[in-house]
Formats: structure tokens, sequence, C-alpha cells
């Protein structure tokens, strides 16, 4: 059993930049971001691949937003920039319990986090 526990969000300022964390416990392989804004589905934001050799970034965030890693910790982060009203969201961390490589499927996630709240004010 895999637990993730998202930190990091809060109430930003459009154009502010913000780092969210995502520590986790247990083994995970391919780990990403997603988000869900009120009345949207969730949609994926990045991911990264268990030795942080490779990523892949959504394309409304691209550009934006950077995923890493820290193996040695068992953390990931994704540092925000540019923030705009539109981020406005729960972000959640996820991991699958398996190599499947850099998906952006939420059904190939199999462990989540309980979310992050970030609020970005025009």
């Amino acid at each position: 059993q895999v637990q993730l526990v998202e930190s990091g969000g809060g109430l930003v300022q459009a154009g502010d930049s913000l780092r969210l964390s995502c520590a986790a416990s247990g083994r995970t392989f391919t780990m990403a971001w997603f988000r869900q804004a009120p009345g949207k589905e969730r949609e994926f934001v990045a991911a990264i691949t268990r030795a942080a050799t490779n990523t892949k970034i959504g394309d409304s965030v691209k550009g934006r937003f950077t995923v890493s890693k820290n193996n040695a910790m068992n953390t990931m982060s994704l540092h925000m920039t540019g923030l705009k009203s539109e981020d406005t969201a729960i972000y959640y961390c996820a991991t699958t319990r398996t190599w499947t490589g850099l998906t952006s499927d939420p059904n190939e996630y199999d462990y989540w986090g309980q979310g992050t709240q970030v609020t970005v004010s025009s």
C-alpha cells in the first residue's frame, strides 16, 4: 500500500509562483499530478518516471509548470509559475503500482493523495 500526501497549496495572485510537494510512503513508479476544478473533469498536469529521467507536461500548463522528483526523499514536486485564474483547482498526486510509462490517463494510476487546494485570484 502506498500513501501520498500533498502540501503547498494556497491562495495566490495571478502571475505568482507556487510549489507543490507530494510525499510518498512505499514503492512508487510513474508519478503524476492531476487537477480538478469545480464542475470539471480531472485533468492531467504532469508526470515523471520513477528514475526521474523523463517527464510529460499537460498542454494547458506547458511552459509554465515543471515536475521534479527527489528519489532519496521519495518526494515529487510541481513548480508552477505564471499562475492564472484558470489554474484554480484541487491538485492531486498519484502513482502507478507498476511500470506504465508516462501516461496521462487517470485510470492508469493506482494510488491517490487527498489533494491540495490552489486558488489563483485575478
